[in-house]
């Protein structure tokens, strides 16, 4: 039975890693139309919670999701399988560009085929967001609660883990639950890995190895709440401005990978690590970003359904799911904004969110329909 529900992980991820444009918000929405929708390993409800806890770690929250999706369904060997599953294509991928990139000295052209698939991704995150509304708003303080966290994100007064933290704590005041919940201490377990790659890098040597790769990207791994521009931050003041390792122009040609290739944004990790150490590099590189998501996960996932047996925990945890849709709402705005800019864009965007919402196309054939025109079309 194990064997089988492993063998299904591998195909499952290593499909959502391939096909996952659009960053976190939009492999949120392909896992969801996966392991719900199509597969039934979780209910709706369920899922949900899972969301809610990924954005309450550091790290890759995809990821993460698929790292708690793998625990689920086949224990700590599905929680290591889905996680690398998921990655793996990307790396191969980035990998790709990166070789390109380290002999012509710039981003081939035909990534700008990657861009077409843009629209496709933006309708499945809205389809996700009005399947996952419905099952997450079941109040009228949650409906509320949503509202506040979605104008908030896109206001910005408050970060992300602001919004989130705000959520559920006014979920949990306003509901007036007087259960007790059971506190767990795993509060050193996850602040020590973020610790020590902060320690690490402060004694970082000027030269580039492998180790010195690792943990570099050790730290955002540990440390790093927020989205790929968050990201390009925190890599900037390391490989640019302490280190010299990158300059400013190769930098921003990273994270453009990252964003535009499928899965994981971080993969920005391979793409840098390739160009500073070749292969070696991009795998040191891409297991210092990724190895903190899997012990945040193994460490976090237990607490879970202590959390929703407790009412009060329940309430704030609802308060949080409410949020993280409102979060995923407003990426889902500013990348229509950027995403939305033609007329054909437009079409291919509506007609999507139609043959989805309408006839329950499969997302996966949308993709591949939407890659397959922009190649002819490039």
């Amino acid at each position: 039975m194990n064997a089988r529900r492993l063998r299904e992980l591998a195909v499952v991820f290593l499909k959502l890693g391939t096909i996952g444009f659009g960053g976190p918000a939009a492999h949120v929405a392909l896992m969801e139309d996966e392991v719900v929708r199509r597969r039934g390993w979780i209910t709706r409800d369920a899922f949900l919670d899972l969301v809610g806890a990924t954005n309450l770690i550091p790290g890759p929250n995809s990821t993460e999701l698929a790292i708690h999706l793998g625990r689920l369904r086949a224990g700590m060997p599905g929680l290591l399988l889905a996680g690398a599953a998921f990655i793996l294509p990307a790396f191969a991928i980035v990998c790709g560009v990166a070789w390109v990139y380290v002999r012509a000295g710039t981003l081939p052209a035909v990534i700008t085929v990657f861009r077409g698939v843009t629209p496709v991704m933006l309708a499945i995150v809205v389809q996700a967001l009005v399947k996952l509304a419905r099952t997450a708003v079941r109040t009228r303080l949650l409906a509320a609660a949503a509202i506040l966290a979605f104008t908030a994100a896109l206001a910005r007064p408050l970060d992300e883990l602001a919004i989130l933290f705000a959520a559920g704590i006014g979920a949990g005041l306003i509901a007036w639950l007087r259960a007790r919940t059971t506190a767990v201490n795993g509060g050193a377990a996850l602040i020590a890995p973020g610790f020590l790659a902060q320690a690490g890098t402060a004694l970082m040597p000027a030269f580039v190895s492998p180790a010195s790769l690792f943990l570099v990207f050790l730290k955002p791994g540990a440390l790093l709440f927020g989205s790929g521009y968050v990201l390009l931050a925190f890599l900037r003041a390391d490989l640019v401005q302490r280190l010299g390792w990158l300059t400013d122009a190769q930098l921003l040609d990273a994270i453009v990978v990252g964003q535009i290739t499928p899965g994981p944004v971080f993969t920005t990790a391979t793409f840098i690590g390739y160009l500073l150490g070749g292969l070696t590099g991009a795998v040191a590189a891409t297991a210092g970003i990724f190895l903190p998501a899997f012990v945040f996960v193994a460490i976090s996932a237990p607490v879970l359904p202590m959390l929703r047996r407790s009412r009060l925990a329940g309430a704030m945890l609802d308060g949080v799911n409410v949020a993280s849709l409102a979060l995923m709402a407003a990426v889902t705005v500013t990348l229509a904004r950027t995403t939305l800019v033609s007329p054909g864009a437009v079409i291919i965007g509506v007609a999507s969110l139609v043959l989805l919402l309408r006839f329950s196309i499969s997302p996966t054939l949308l993709i591949a329909a939407a890659a397959a025109l922009a190649w002819l079309w490039y």
